[in-house]
C-alpha cells in the first residue's frame, strides 16, 4: 500500500515537472547572438601604489600578495611570526622578572623593546617596499645588461613596443 501511494506520487510529480517545461524553439536559438565572453578575471591588475602600501603597512605581505609577489610577502609575514611572538614571549618573561623582582628585569625590558621597534619597521618596511613593487609592476622584465667595451660600464637595453 506504501509502495503503491509512493508510487502515485511520483507519477503525479513527474507528470506536472514534464508538462510544466516550455517547448524548445529551434528557430529562435539560431537567430540568437551570442553574448560577448565575460572578462577574463585571472588577468593580472595591479593596485595603486598607495593602496599597496597601506595594505602592507597595516597587514605585511597582504599587498605584496596582491601585487602577485607570493614569495617577497611571505618572508613578511615570517617576519611578522617571528617579531611578534618574540615580543609577546619577552613580555611575558618582563612581567615574571617583574613579579620576582629580578635584577635582570631592565634589561629584558630593553630586549622587548628592540622586539617591538623590529615589528613596526616590518611594518614599515613591508609598506614601503609595496609601494615601490606597485610602480614597478608594470616595468618590463626583460631588460639586459652587458659590459660596455673597454669593461669601464654597462649598457641597459630595454625594449620598446611603439602602436
Amino acid at each position: 500500500m506504501i509502495l503503491a501511494r509512493a508510487a502515485t506520487i511520483l507519477t503525479v510529480l513527474a507528470g506536472t515537472w514534464v508538462t510544466a517545461l516550455p517547448a524548445q524553439d529551434t528557430t529562435a536559438a539560431a537567430a540568437e547572438v551570442p553574448a560577448a565572453a565575460p572578462p577574463d578575471t585571472a588577468t593580472f591588475r595591479p593596485i595603486s601604489p598607495i593602496n599597496a602600501f597601506w595594505r602592507s603597512f597595516l597587514l605585511p605581505g597582504w599587498g605584496q600578495a596582491r601585487l602577485n609577489r607570493k614569495l617577497t610577502g611571505g618572508i613578511f609575514v615570517a617576519w611578522e611570526g617571528v617579531t611578534l611572538g618574540m615580543s609577546l614571549k619577552t613580555r611575558h618573561e618582563l612581567a615574571y622578572l617583574r613579579r620576582t623582582r629580578s635584577v635582570r628585569g631592565d634589561d629584558k625590558r630593553r630586549e622587548h623593546e628592540d622586539w617591538v621597534v623590529l615589528l613596526a619597521f616590518n611594518h614599515l618596511f613591508a609598506g614601503l617596499e609595496a609601494y615601490v613593487g606597485a610602480h614597478l609592476a608594470d616595468f618590463p622584465g626583460d631588460l639586459k645588461i652587458r659590459a660596455v667595451p673597454g669593461g669601464v660600464g654597462a649598457s641597459v637595453s630595454v625594449p620598446l613596443r611603439l602602436r
